[in-house]
């Protein structure tokens, strides 16, 4: 058992406090909300979410994408996805319109969602720096690379 000293930062008593995991899965829900609560604190700053800021940052990158695209290439499930371009909307940083098909609609940034991701950028650099100054470089390259790989082994799991 691990008891914490007056003399122990609190951030190695936190890492300290980790156990084992038995699986893959329990393994990177824990990392992923300790990740994903360094980017929410510094975007909150700017009023946004690890997952608002992704799917705005997507929609830079693509232009216009259906929601469908926009699950796949997050491999997010569709009612976090519906809930969360809802709530892009509401704040008027996307736009939809219809596709082709009457059910297809097609969602890509306003003018005012590209200025609250440039707003954001910054914060949402912060939470890299942070991240990347704890791996250091090497640690960084590795694990990009295997969350690379993790994630495909996942998709043909």
């Amino acid at each position: 058992m691990y008891i914490h000293t007056m003399s122990t930062p609190v951030a190695e008593t936190r890492a300290h406090a980790l156990f084992e995991l038995p699986c893959a899965c329990q393994n990177l829900r824990r990392l992923s909300r300790v990740v994903t609560r360094i980017y929410d604190q510094e975007l909150r700053r700017a009023g946004l979410e690890i997952t608002q800021f992704g799917l705005l940052t997507a929609l830079a990158e693509v232009g216009e994408a259906n929601q469908k695209r926009l699950s796949a290439g997050f491999a997010m499930d569709s009612t976090t996805l519906t809930r969360t371009l809802g709530l892009l909307r509401k704040q008027g940083w996307v736009r939809a319109r219809r596709g082709k098909d009457r059910r297809e609609r097609l969602f890509s940034l306003t003018e005012a969602g590209k200025r609250q991701m440039a707003m954001a950028q910054p914060h949402w650099e912060r939470a890299e720096r942070r991240l990347r100054k704890e791996l250091g470089d090497a640690g960084w390259k590795t694990m990009k690379e295997s969350i690379f790989q993790v994630t495909e082994a996942g998709m043909r799991a």
